[in-house]
């Protein structure tokens, strides 16, 4: 399944940094270095705007000054800064991470101008680096909304948060990440971010894919989101029960990154509002906490290793019932924060361990290299 969307999350381009100046061999001159390339985080930018700026996606810095004899020290050529949103990671085209770029002012070197020509390279100036890299857009926000199409993901937002996303009774309404801010009567703010419907397979590509998968990567909690009464993304697909949608989102994310289902994470069971959802709701939180025997009835392939183990399950209606709306509100801040001290804590705790390991090696005499 092929799903168009105008959201750019990734961006390869061509980067080639200035050639540095010729020398001057009768006075030893020296050329100017060849201008340096920097990817760099700019406020209010999208990936969009930055292929727009430069649709071709090449971008080379200017050269070096050749040493001349009224000016013995060449010039140095001109460093070119490409600007980019928050949340981006540079990789280079063997998937080697350059940097990560999640404050605005931050930048990262991605292509080095040629040296000046001087007497160790017999005076000629010596080329820029020349490459493709790679702008990945990881979305940061405190927490992530995981769902298949029309559980209720965007209705969800909205009720919660200052968002404004579409809303509509088909499958895909939500074709690009949207985050929306949570506001608390103590001014505290929780950013919550509404990803594109996960379809079976997108693990391995399938509809949205990886464009959906990397944006859960960054945040701290998840929010599952199901729908009571199933779902069914068409007449060629099978219909899944509450329960199974829970344990297809569990596989999905567990074969794109294992440790997606490790997170701390709450499953809002959805649009109870609808015929028969109480009875339905019954079997669903029994059958959860059979789960693992229930995924039985699924191929092997389609089993969770690891189930993901929830901090609340919330009957909710996000459309008609605001009360089951701020009590998921609370429950998302208590989990968040709860998440946040106890990470916390293990990094306290590491440290901790790692001065202890060192004063023991320090004792024996034995070289530290950490």
């Amino acid at each position: 399944m092929k799903i168009k969307k105008n959201f750019i999350d990734a961006l390869r381009i061509h980067v080639k940094g200035g050639h540095g100046g010729n020398g001057f061999p009768k006075f030893g001159g020296i050329g100017g270095k060849g201008g340096d390339i920097y990817v760099e985080t700019v406020e209010k930018q999208t990936l969009a705007g930055t292929l727009s700026k430069n649709p071709e996606k090449r971008y080379i810095a200017n050269n070096g000054g050749h040493s001349k004899q009224h000016c013995i020290i060449g010039q140095p050529g001109e460093d070119l800064v490409i600007p980019v949103p928050s949340g981006i990671t540079v990789t280079s085209d063997n998937n080697k991470n350059l940097g990560d770029l999640n404050v605005v002012g931050k930048r990262v070197m991605v292509s080095q101008g040629g040296t000046g020509g001087n007497s160790r390279n017999k005076f000629i100036g010596q080329k820029g680096q020349n490459r493709n890299i790679n702008l990945i857009l990881r979305l940061i926000a405190d927490i992530g909304l995981v769902g298949f199409p029309n559980a209720g993901k965007s209705t969800l937002l909205k009720a919660v948060s200052n968002a404004k996303p579409k809303i509509a009774s088909y499958p895909f309404t939500t074709l690009e990440p949207m985050i929306g801010t949570l506001d608390y009567d103590d001014g505290r703010k929780i950013t919550l971010a509404d990803l594109p419907g996960l379809v079976e397979g997108a693990w391995a590509n399938v509809g949205m894919g990886h464009s959906f998968l990397r944006h859960v990567e960054r945040t701290k909690v998840l929010l599952y989101i199901v729908d009571i009464n199933g779902f069914r993304l068409g007449p060629k697909y099978p219909h899944r029960s509450a329960i199974e949608s829970v344990i297809l989102l569990n596989k999905e994310l567990e074969l794109y990154r294992p440790d997606l289902v490790e997170k701390p994470s709450l499953l809002v069971i959805n649009k109870m509002d609808t015929a028969n959802a109480e009875e339905k709701l019954l079997k669903t939180l029994k059958d959860l906490k059979k789960i693992q025997k229930v995924s039985e009835n699924f191929p092997e392939e389609m089993r969770p290793a690891q189930f993901v183990k929830f901090d609340d399950v919330i009957p909710c209606s996000a459309k008609e019932n605001q009360e089951s709306v701020n009590h998921v509100k609370l429950r998302l801040r208590d989990i968040l924060d709860f998440s946040v001290i106890e990470g916390d804590a293990m990094v306290s705790q590491e440290i901790k361990l790692r001065e202890q390991v060192k004063r023991k090696l320090s004792e024996s005499n034995i070289r530290i290299l950490f």
